[in-house]
């Protein structure tokens, strides 16, 4: 019995051994960059990213597609590429500058770089194109211009010299400054010199402030953008004082109206002139069409709202912008880590709904939004290979995230798909349901569900659509969106606003004696996604200066996805709010 225990006890010293040296290993090469603190003399790296035009921020190249020359030392050995930073077409390389901590160097020349004939014609199209390198150290970012166009005699020019003012405090980087010299002009046959300077200072800026310098306060800060958060607010307020005033006396009218009928004997009942959204008790609960679909986006809306508000709070609290393809690797996470979410809402969803096919609807309720994004990423990286742009996303990184969608996502929403069917599958609808759809008779034409969802998305609409400039600037221009307490308060905002306009819309479809309202609510509320959608195309044309069939299939695809994503948001949002609505007013009325 001893030697059993004893035989047990050394293989798990043997691996907390192991662990403890694994630990000490990874603390050991997690030098530098990645805790961000430097002893006297330690070497800094420069890494180069890439480089592209200076309007099409998604059109990038790796650095040394360019006929730039890198320094003396040839490999570091640290850098480790993330998933989100193959997705995001970060491709970083070593400049092979040589830098130490606190360590001054005088200008130094890199290379002598003799330009030949294409060498000229490329570094000439970078210049005519305006084109813009980044860089990083440190983790912090760096941007210089290739060159320039005298305007004076027509030649174009190349900067040669980087000079480089780090600001340093205690063992910490906090502020970088670029300056290009040197200007050469580019034409073949010309010998040009790169060189670079290295000047460290101390600073006063604390290691948390260090990102300050790359916000812009007077932008996202605006009194328009407060004033936008106050229009928004005060029409909700007023909104949900209107819905309320205007359903509460209508429904009273009807509750009093039907209580009166229910003293009516069934000859008078019957030759009277009865209306309204009673009538439709028997199929106001029968099952839309396409019930797998429809419980399938319901899940998957379920799904998006959850990561949309966790990835806000997670930014709000840990400052996600400060670090390199931290909130697209958050999202990832969030998003697989929620996926039980999708399962169980879709899932008990369609049970309720009398849905046979369970395991075709969990597939397609786990698979939608992943199929959506991959096939547009997939379709824009043939152009991207074309293009030779760093936004084309490697084999191993695709192979990567459909391992996450099937390995992951899969069996997380299966998991939540068994669990809601067998807690909350349950038909518990306050009226039955005929075995007999009722007709739907004629209406105004302004009552038709086409009509309600093409209006339901207006509203809504007119609550954000000032963010949404900021928002798309701060992704598609050189701006970083930092005020996350904003974006809060105005999906709350767009939350609400949502709910009382499906409201509105079902209570006016029902008193039509039209008992289609599920698909109605659903897309009266996602039809802000056409008007979102229908807004970047004016950003595209007025607010920017996108050129090239890249950018362009770039931009319109991945706002399509943004578009689509926010329509089965506000949609879900919509059918949720409306049928806590409807179960609530069918349950107060006595039905016969």
């Amino acid at each position: 019995m001893g030697s059993s225990a004893t035989q047990t006890t050394v293989p798990f010293r043997a691996i907390c051994l192991c662990l403890l040296i694994a630990s000490c290993y990874v603390s050991l090469s997690q030098a530098d960059e990645h805790n961000h603190k430097y002893n006297d003399r330690e070497e800094v790296v420069l890494w180069m990213n890439t480089v592209g035009p200076y309007h099409n921020r998604q059109e990038t190249y790796a650095y040394f597609s360019l006929p730039f020359c890198s320094g003396q030392k040839s490999s570091i050995s640290h850098y480790h590429e993330t998933l989100s930073e193959a997705l995001q077409g970060v491709e970083l390389e070593f400049s092979g500058y040589e830098m130490e901590f606190k360590s001054d160097a005088p200008k130094s020349v890199i290379c002598m770089v003799t330009l030949q004939e294409e060498s000229a014609k490329a570094f000439t199209y970078a210049v005519k194109n305006e084109y813009w390198y980044q860089m990083y150290i440190d983790g912090l970012p760096i941007w210089g211009k290739v060159g320039e166009r005298d305007e004076r005699d027509g030649k174009y020019y190349i900067f040669t010299h980087k000079k480089f003012d780090i600001g340093y405090n205690g063992q910490q980087i906090v502020d970088i400054t670029l300056t290009t010299e040197g200007r050469e002009e580019l034409k073949p046959g010309s010998h040009i010199n790169f060189s670079y300077e290295v000047n460290w200072k101390p600073s006063k800026v604390e290691f948390k402030n260090r990102f300050d310098k790359y916000l812009d306060p007077n932008f996202f800060q605006h009194r328009i953008h407060w004033f936008s958060i106050f229009n928004s607010f005060m029409m909700v307020i007023f909104l949900v004082g209107l819905v309320s005033m205007i359903l509460m006396r209508t429904l009273r009218k009807d509750y009093a109206r039907y209580s009166k009928d229910e003293e009516i004997d069934d000859m008078e009942r019957d030759l009277g002139d009865e209306y309204g959204w009673k009538q439709v008790h028997g199929d106001v609960f029968r099952s839309p069409p396409n019930t797998l679909l429809f419980s399938a986006l319901v899940g998957a809306g379920y799904q998006l709202i959850s990561v949309v508000f966790c990835v806000i709070m997670f930014a709000i609290v840990g400052e996600l912008y400060t670090e390199r393809g931290s909130m697209l690797s958050t999202a990832i996470f969030v998003y697989a880590a929620t996926s039980p979410i999708n399962g169980y809402f879709g899932g008990s969803l369609y049970a309720r709904l009398g849905g046979r096919m369970w395991i075709r609807q969990m597939l397609v309720s786990a698979f939608t939004v992943p199929v959506a994004v991959c096939g547009t990423a997939f379709l824009i990286n043939f152009i991207a290979i074309g293009y030779h742009a760093s936004r084309a996303i490697p084999f191993g990184t695709m192979v990567a995230v459909t391992c996450i969608c099937l390995f992951v996502i899969l069996p997380l929403t299966l998991v939540g798909t068994v669990v809601g069917r067998n807690l909350d599958g349950q038909p518990d609808f306050p009226c039955r349901v005929n075995a007999v759809p009722r007709p739907i008779p004629e209406k105004k034409w302004y009552m038709e569900p086409l009509i309600i969802v093409l209006l339901g998305g207006v509203l809504p609409f007119g609550s954000i659509f000032i963010e949404m400039y900021f928002i798309f600037t701060s992704f598609w221009a050189y701006k970083i969106y930092y005020v996350y307490g904003f974006m809060l308060l105005v999906f709350s905002i767009l939350t609400v606003v949502t709910v009382c306009v499906t409201i509105v819309c079902t209570y006016f479809l029902l008193n039509a004696e039209d008992y289609r309202w599920q698909w109605t609510s659903f897309m009266a509320a996602g039809s802000t996604s056409i008007y979102v959608y229908a807004y970047s195309f004016y950003y595209f044309f007025f607010k920017t200066k996108m050129f090239g069939l890249f950018q362009t299939a770039f931009y319109f695809g991945y706002m399509a996805l943004f578009s689509g994503a926010l329509g089965i948001i506000c949609g879900t949002v919509g059918y949720v709010g409306t049928n806590l609505f409807v179960r609530k007013i069918y349950s107060n009325v006595k039905i016969d």
